[in-house]
């Protein structure tokens, strides 16, 4: 379940990405944000900017042209940052 959610339905191109980007700088890491868009291209466009930019993309489909992302804020690269700080204060 999403904490927020975000509308881009029938944004094309990557704005569909840039509004999230913009939600997701806006929210505590961790949080969950549900963004609905029906972009086609959205579904790799979603996979490489949570990639790129350190969010975890939970879970994403698709139900009659509407694609809905799941995407967990600050995900996969903050982390991993503080589980590797956390195992050098263990190590010393």
């Amino acid at each position: 379940m999403a904490d927020r959610q975000l509308d881009a339905r029938y944004l094309k191109g990557p704005m569909p990405v840039l509004r999230a980007a913009r939600e997701l700088r806006s929210i505590a890491p961790g949080t969950r944000l549900r963004v609905l868009a029906t972009d086609p291209r959205a579904v790799v466009d979603f996979r490489d900017f949570c990639r790129d930019a350190g969010h975890a993309l939970i879970s994403w489909s698709e139900v009659k042209g509407v694609f809905s992302f799941t995407i967990r804020a600050g995900g996969a690269k903050q982390e991993a940052a503080a589980k590797e700080a956390a195992r050098h204060d263990t190590a010393r």
